[in-house]
C-alpha cells in the first residue's frame, strides 16, 4: 500500500543496493527521489511504498508522480565488500550480541551495557569486532583488565565480524520493512546470530 508524504514523515528508510545488487546502504525517502530524478536508479525490488505527487501537465492536465521501492538498485561502480569490515559501534556491537551480556547471559538495555574487550586493550588487545563483546556493567567492572578465565568467567558466544548485509540490518533495526530484512538475511553470514 503506497503512503501519501504526510503519512511518510516516520518514513522507513530506503535500501540502496549496487548494480550488481550488494547492499551499500540505507538511504532518506528523499534521497531516494533524487536518484530517481537522476535516473541513477536501474532496477528496483518489491511494491512501491511512497508515491510523491509533481505539478500538472499543461499538455493534458495528468498530475505527474513518482514512486518510490523500499529497494532500489543504482548505477555506479562496484566495489568489491569482501576485504571491507563494518566500523565497529557500541549499538551495532550490542544488537550482534542481542542486547545480552556475553558473561552472564542477562538482557539489557543499550544504557545498561558497555563494550567489553576479551582481550583487555592493556594487554594488547584490539578494539576489532572479533575481540569485543556486549558486557553489563557489573561483569564488565567484575572482570576489569583481566581475561575471562583469570577471573572464573566464560563466554556465552564468540564475537565474530558482520558482513556488510547483517551490518546495515543492525544499525537500522526496528525500522526494516519486510522485504527489506528478508533480502538482507539472505546474505548474513554463516556465524550471525541475527538470523533466530
Amino acid at each position: 500500500m503506497l503512503a501519501t508524504l504526510k503519512q511518510f514523515e516516520r518514513a522507513p528508510r530506503i535500501l540502496r543496493l549496487n548494480v550488481a545488487g550488494h547492499p551499500v546502504e540505507w538511504a532518506s525517502w528523499q534521497e531516494a527521489v533524487c536518484l530517481y530524478a537522476r535516473q541513477i536508479v536501474v532496477w528496483t525490488l518489491g511494491e512501491p511504498i511512497l508515491r510523491i505527487r509533481g505539478g500538472h501537465s499543461r499538455l493534458d492536465g495528468e498530475q505527474s508522480h513518482l514512486d518510490v521501492h523500499s529497494i532500489i538498485a543504482c548505477q555506479g561502480r562496484v566495489v568489491e565488500e569482501s576485504g571491507s569490515v563494518p566500523p565497529l559501534t557500541n549499538s551495532a556491537l550490542f544488537g550482534r550480541d542481542r542486547n545480552t551480556c556475553l558473561y552472564c547471559g542477562g538482557d539489557f538495555d543499550d544504557g545498561a551495557l558497555t563494550r567489553d574487550h576479551v582481550v583487555p586493550s592493556s594487554r594488547g588487545g584490539a578494539d576489532r569486532w572479533d575481540n569485543c563483546v556486549a558486557a553489563c556493567k557489573r561483569c564488565n567492572h567484575h572482570k576489569g583488565d583481566r581475561l575471562p578465565h583469570e577471573c572464573g568467567m566464560e563466554l556465552l558466544a564468540l564475537p565474530y565480524t558482520p558482513n556488510f548485509a547483517e551490518y546495515l540490518a543492525l544499525i537500522n533495526s526496528g525500522r526494516i520493512l519486510g522485504d527489506q530484512i528478508g533480502f538482507l538475511q539472505r546474505r548474513f553470514g554463516k556465524h550471525s546470530r541475527s538470523l533466530h
